[in-house]
């Protein structure tokens, strides 16, 4: 699968699942961070389809983010939410980590 597609599905679920969030319990930071994080993936994904420079970067930079903020959580709470991202962070982070470390 291409890393464009990676990004934009990833993207899509975190953007999905953070406007879920808001509409499940009203709670603005799960929107908000939802769809910064859903947008980072998406930049990353329009960059690399585009052929731009940074598209990787961007991909990388959202699973980072996205890694920070829920892995803490996942690992403190167990709960699912903060589990499922934690592994979506993850899967990006190697792909688009190892992406990276290609370029290098």
């Amino acid at each position: 699968m291409a890393l464009e597609t990676i990004a934009f599905i990833l993207g899509a679920l975190t953007a999905g699942g953070g406007t879920m969030g808001y509409v499940k319990t009203g709670s603005l930071p799960s929107v908000a961070a939802g769809w910064t994080v859903g947008i980072l993936y998406g930049l990353g994904g329009y960059r690399l389809q585009s052929r731009q420079s940074y598209g990787i970067e961007f991909a990388l930079l959202a699973s980072i983010v996205l890694g920070g903020a829920s892995i803490p959580r996942a690992l403190r709470s167990g709960k699912p939410v903060p589990t499922v991202l934690s592994l979506i962070s993850i899967f990006g982070l190697l792909v688009f980590g190892n992406a990276y470390r290609k370029t290098l």
